[in-house]
This record gives structure tokens, sequence and C-alpha cells, in this order.
């Protein structure tokens, strides 16, 4: 059993698939929810340590400034990753999270989809298309949560 991160910007359906992974029966953590960050909305170090440290089998959604820092914990990086036009679409319409129904906060997903999502592609072990059926793609994460651990 392995520990993987999903990582992507908004609207990829991170929230969508980290749901579908937990329906399977795996530990799933939503970073977004909770108290994982601390005053600069990095990861905690100490509380993303603990729970790293607590399970071996582990599906950690975020998407952080310092979340490369933590990558050595992980056995899998996947970006879960869609073209700028259906991040937008989907913002607009979940119900799910307020976040990207401004104008001003679409333009923020257009710049981060512009300069963050080329990073975390560099760090990434494994990259997902977010227009995938959520069974397929929970397939595959299922497939890298259980593979061993590896080292």
């Amino acid at each position: 059993m392995s520990r993987v991160l999903l990582s992507g910007m908004s609207g990829t359906g991170k929230s969508t698939l980290l749901e579908a992974v937990a329906r399977r029966g795996y530990r799933c953590v939503d970073t977004d929810d909770g108290d994982w960050f601390d005053e600069q909305r990095r990861w905690d170090t100490a509380r993303i340590t603990e729970l790293l440290e607590s399970s071996e089998t582990l599906l950690v959604q975020g998407t952080v400034e310092n979340q490369g820092q933590f990558y050595h914990w992980f056995d899998h990086i996947v970006l879960l990753s869609a073209p700028l036009d259906v991040l937008l679409a989907r913002v607009r319409s979940r119900t799910n999270n307020p976040y990207g129904r401004t104008a001003a906060e679409r333009t923020e997903i257009a710049h981060c989809h512009r300069t963050v999502e080329p990073l975390l592609r560099k760090g990434c072990t494994l990259e997902l298309d977010g227009r995938q059926s959520v069974q397929r793609l929970a397939d595959t994460v299922e497939s890298l949560l259980r593979q061993p651990i590896s080292g």
C-alpha cells in the first residue's frame, strides 16, 4: 500500500475524485478542509508530518506552496489537470465550493493555470486528465494506492 498526493488547479475535480476513492474504503484527507495550514496558508509542517507518519495507505488532496518539501513522503504525486475553459466552466457551476464564482477569482485561476500548474507538472510522477470519468480516475488512483510502498 502507498501514499498518494493529489494536486491540481481549482476545478479539476480533486474533491470529487477524493470522495470517490474514499467511498472505496481508502483513507483520504482533503487538506482544504480542516486546520492543515499555518498563518501563510502553507501546510503546517508538524500536522502534515504527523498525518503522513500515521498511515502507510493514504490519499492526500491539496495544492499549496510548500507541498514539495513533503514529496519524499509520497510514493506517487498525481497532477489532475484540465484545459482552462473546462476549469472555468466547472467553478462557475459547482455547488460544493463557492471559490471561482467571481471574475477576480476566475482571473486568479487563469493566472495559476498559467504559472503554477507547470511547476506542479515538473514535480508530479503521473498526470491525469480531469475530463475522464470519475470512475476511471478513481480506478487509476486506487491502483496506485494498492502498490507496495517504495524504499
